[in-house]
């Protein structure tokens, strides 16, 4: 008889908050979204990943609830899967987690319940950049809101959201970099990738995912009980009645090759690639969603909000348009449920970063889940001559 190989992957699952801002009344991961609870629908995540080694840290006196929820996300690999008392803290509870990782294990990942619709897409771009060589890995999305530096009141000043990004989990570690960084700890730190980083050690970045949100409090749970649902491209806050009132946009967008620059596509930067031309900066992928976006609601379209007698726009970026038209939507009772977007190009290659740019139009939605594909026309036409990019986009809107 075989015997299957030990996994060289560790996955720390962190159970042991309280959940004091949910208000729900238990321990957070062990709160239900739907029939199931958190950690159950992290567990679903962490076991569709990858084969590992599983440690659950529970908080004191729900070992047995979590060994439950375990079992039955487990299934016939339950021999690889613990559950381990945590700490009064986050760092005290991965690090009793790291105390039960199996000696042959060479990968740590430690992944926070509360982010509990985090798609096993997202612990697979987390192991590639290891399998690469790094050291650290956190995922990461781009902060979309105005950031300021306050004194109690008042405003200090403005911060450059370009230099910002917003962690989330799974975070993955080399194991010897992992615990050499908490046996040197001399703090508490906020996640396991400013502990390395503090150690000394480099953190690399990788796309993360909006459904991987965090659940903290009462409209987070609502969020993700929406998503769950029957009607999950709608957000929170709505009833059925209102789904039958949802609106469908289309919105097409078409520029040339030869701008100055670089190329920007999809709300990223493509370094060594022609730019398009344009009173913007030519991302025809962002301004087909605007369209799309407007056309729901009933509000004109991109010249009437983002014409060229508007300066403000010049040289502006993906992310500028579509945090304004959501204002625009929002203003005028809408919120974006979810968008289909098709590039027709000869280049760039998207493949390579396609959930990249999909976070990041994404992101500057609001977190409303965007989907992005690409074709090269098979040479025909305008852009398979690679004489420049085209785009159609659909967009489904709701009353809010």
């Amino acid at each position: 008889m075989s015997i299957a190989p030990v996994p060289r992957i560790a996955i720390i699952v962190v159970a042991a908050g309280s959940g004091t801002r949910l208000s729900a009344g238990a321990p957070k991961a062990f709160v239900g979204i739907d029939r199931h609870t958190m950690l159950r629908h992290a567990l679903a995540g962490v076991f569709a990943a990858t084969r590992a080694q599983v440690i659950v840290v529970a908080p004191a006196g729900r070992e047995g609830d979590a060994l439950t929820e375990v079992r039955e996300a487990a299934g016939d690999r339950i021999d690889e899967a613990s559950v381990v008392v945590g700490g009064s803290t986050r760092q005290e509870s991965v690090a009793a987690g790291l105390r039960a990782v199996w000696p042959d294990v060479e990968i740590v990942l430690v992944h926070d319940a509360a982010r509990a619709l985090t798609p096993a897409a997202l612990f697979d771009r987390v192991l590639g950049a290891l399998d690469a060589g790094a050291s650290g890995v956190v995922p990461v999305l781009p902060v979309v809101d105005t950031i300021k530096r306050v004194d109690g009141e008042m405003v200090v000043e403005g911060v450059d959201r370009a230099e910002l990004a917003a962690a989330q989990t799974p975070q993955g570690f080399r194991r010897d970099v992992l615990e050499t960084a908490y046996r040197v700890a001399d703090q508490d730190f906020t996640d396991d990738a400013a502990l390395v980083a503090a150690a000394g050690h480099p953190v690399v970045t990788v796309a993360g995912d909006p459904a991987a949100f965090k659940i903290t409090t009462p409209d987070d749970l609502e969020r993700a009980r929406a998503l769950l649902g029957d009607d999950a491209v709608v957000p929170p806050a709505r009833s059925r009645s209102q789904s039958a009132s949802a609106r469908v946009g289309v919105g097409t967008d078409v520029h040339a090759f030869g701008g100055e620059g670089e190329l920007w596509l999809a709300g990223l930067s493509w370094p060594g690639e022609p730019a398009l031309a344009g009173h913007s900066d030519g991302d025809a992928v962002a301004h087909a969603i605007v369209d799309a976006l407007l056309a729901a609601a009933g509000l004109g379209d991109i010249g009437t909000h983002f014409g060229t007698d508007r300066p403000e726009y010049v040289g502006a970026h993906a992310a500028a348009f579509l945090e304004r038209t959501r204002a625009l939507l929002n203003a005028a009772g809408f919120d974006v449920g979810n968008v289909s977007v098709q590039i027709q190009s000869a280049r760039p290659k998207l493949a390579p970063r396609r959930a990249e740019a999909e976070a990041a139009l994404s992101a500057a939605l609001g977190g409303a889940p965007v989907a992005v594909s690409a074709t090269t026309t098979d040479g025909l036409g305008f852009a398979g001559r690679g004489e420049g990019v085209a785009a159609t986009a659909v967009a489904l809107i709701y009353p809010i």
